[in-house]
């Protein structure tokens, strides 16, 4: 494959696939939920286990920069049957984004064109992801670099004027803290509001990893992926905690709205009540086409991480052999046209009610990043072992992750408590949610399924620390 990425493109694709709806939405419902001290809590939880794990698969794709990262990884490293199971979860995971985020930008186009159909809409955005897709990864790149832009943007200035604002330089008065401290407390809702919250954290964060994957069409991946590595994980925590603080400290939690934020009505996005508060007239509409771009960004993520994932498990036997061909401008283009019928669940929208299949799919494909953080754990932990094993010095890394084994022992604990915890709530009522388990807890046995399913027919065992592939050039 070409090698094409530069330390920008790096940079913006991590960032661009975990600022989106995560926080222009779900934070409003965060702070609601949990009040302001909780969700500052839950995200600052998360942002450190997204520290520990962006540093682990740094140090990974820095040694073996390598487009089916996940599934090379967990290959080598744990177990082929680990590395298959892998590879498809992060498949369809990103596979089933595409036809969320399109449920979802169907819903905001409708802010502008209430009468239009939902299937015309879907086919639109589904034709402008493949195409950026299919002319080379560069395309892919530069497309996310400005959505990426414009998000950054939209955060700076709700940065500017929400300080702005408390300071009563905007708005009126200042507000100081009293919203933050209303009650006489700015935690809310109890334990499993908090453990609610973050989930929601989790969820915003997921596309961090997507680096890993760009790092195998990176033109210097030893020297952009840890400088991307760098540059976004800091700015990414200062984006949310700083944008939650702002939030909390503006808007009342109890604020009824808050709990409305959601796609099918941006007027109640906590962005857009503060700009509002500000006196933007236009904030609503800004915002739309803020979050329509960034379900589009996500959508078009998805569209190129699964393909490259599929591709590469195609060229280790793990996919029909034909989906790891590429053209001439070094575009897999088998694998683009089977993750883009996938894509195609995004009509569904049409037919079930753009909300509810959007919901349906986001649920579904929900703990599937979780599992995929817990890969890049377990692989990290395991390749290091077998580095040092192997009589291996750290000093022959390229990257070398620091707080090591905690670090990745640390997230893996996190992430198991987000994978069991995804919904509490099921368990907890007057009578247990069987639909709602069977929605957010299908992606574990499935995945273990696949997992010990391969491991049988291919008679599959966990790889010896000493017998691990530690070549950095992948076959």
């Amino acid at each position: 494959m070409r090698k094409t990425f530069k330390a920008r493109h790096l940079t913006m694709i991590a960032l661009g696939g975990s600022i989106g709806t995560g926080l222009f939405l779900a934070s409003g419902g965060a702070i609601a939920s949990s009040g302001p001290g909780g969700a500052l809590l839950a995200y600052t939880a998360v942002g450190i286990m997204v520290y520990f794990l962006m540093t682990s698969l740094g140090e990974l794709a820095t040694y073996l920069p390598d487009s089916g990262s996940f599934s090379t990884y967990g290959t080598r490293f744990v177990s082929p049957a680990f590395g298959f199971a892998i590879g498809w979860n992060f498949w369809y995971n990103w596979a089933v984004t595409i036809a969320a985020e399109l449920s979802a930008a169907t819903v905001i186009i409708k802010y502008w064109f209430p009468d239009s159909p939902s299937i015309l809409w879907s086919l639109l955005f589904l034709l402008l992801m493949f195409g950026l897709n299919f002319l080379s990864a560069r395309g892919y790149g530069e497309s996310e670099y400005w959505f990426a832009i414009i998000k950054i943007i939209t955060v700076i200035v709700f940065l500017t004027v929400g300080v702005l604002m408390i300071f009563g330089i905007l708005g009126g008065k200042a507000v100081g803290f009293g919203n933050f401290q209303l009650g006489g407390s700015s935690f809310h809702g109890g334990f499993f509001a908090f453990v609610g919250v973050f989930m929601a954290a989790g969820f915003s964060f997921q596309g961090t990893e997507l680096v890993g994957v760009a790092a195998g069409e990176s033109e210097n991946p030893r020297r952009n992926v840890p400088l991307a590595i760098r540059r976004v994980f800091w700015r990414i925590l200062i984006f949310y905690i700083f944008a939650i603080l702002v939030i909390g400290l503006l808007i009342p939690y109890t604020n009824p709205d808050l709990l409305r934020s959601g796609i099918d009505d941006i007027g109640v996005s906590p962005f857009t009540i503060v700009f509002n508060k500000a006196g933007l007239a236009i904030a609503a509409s800004v915002m739309n086409a803020v979050i329509l771009s960034s379900v589009l960004s996500a959508g078009n993520s998805g569209m190129y991480a699964s393909t490259r994932v599929l591709y590469a498990m195609a060229k280790d036997g793990m996919a029909p052999r034909a989906l790891g061909r590429l053209n001439r401008r070094g575009v897999p283009v088998g694998a683009l046209l089977v993750t883009t019928a996938v894509g195609m669940l995004a009509f569904l929208a049409s037919f079930f009610g753009d909300g509810a299949v959007y919901n349906w799919l986001l649920n579904a494909s929900g703990m599937c990043g979780f599992i995929n953080w817990l890969g890049i754990a377990v692989c990290h932990y395991r390749f290091r072992r077998a580095f040092v094993k192997q009589g291996h010095s750290l000093e022959e890394l390229p990257y070398r992750a620091r707080w090591f084994p905690f670090g990745p022992l640390f997230a893996l604990v996190l992430c198991l408590i987000a994978v069991f915890g995804q919904n509490l709530g099921a368990f907890t009522g007057g009578s247990i949610d069987w639909y709602g388990i069977l929605v957010s807890y299908i992606s574990l046995p499935l995945f273990l399924l696949i997992w010990f399913g391969y491991r049988w027919f291919r008679k599959s065992r966990i790889v010896p620390l000493d017998q691990c592939d530690l070549s950095t050039h992948p076959e």
